[in-house]
């Protein structure tokens, strides 16, 4: 059975988000990514799989070794997600701050 995972329950772990953080910049083997953390291989080798389940990871096999990179094109889906959230709460705080001028001008 092809468990499909949620992106956001992936990325709601923080050792997840320290994982993509880390491959952001370059690619990584398991055992490279494992050296990061004071926890099991197997724990960060199922850490890895979520990731890559949820499409955020993809696999690059060279020679023996198995190396993960981030997807952009699925960080871009997140951050097309949340863009209109963001835009939303920066429209909002630009009018508290607009009636915030206001108030503090007219109190003078």
């Amino acid at each position: 059975m092809n468990l499909r995972r949620d992106v956001f329950q992936a990325i709601a772990d923080p050792t997840r988000r320290a994982i993509l953080v880390l491959v952001a910049t370059q690619s990584m083997t398991a055992g490279a990514i494992a050296s990061n953390f004071d926890t099991a291989r197997p724990t960060v080798s199922k850490h890895l799989q979520i990731l890559t389940e949820c499409e955020l990871l993809k696999q690059e096999q060279n020679g023996r070794e198995i190396y993960y990179h981030l997807n952009p094109q699925k960080i871009k889906e997140i951050a097309d997600f949340i863009e209109p959230f963001c835009n939303m709460w920066d429209d909002r705080f630009n009018k508290l701050e607009n009636i915030m001028k206001n108030y503090t001008s007219k109190k003078q």
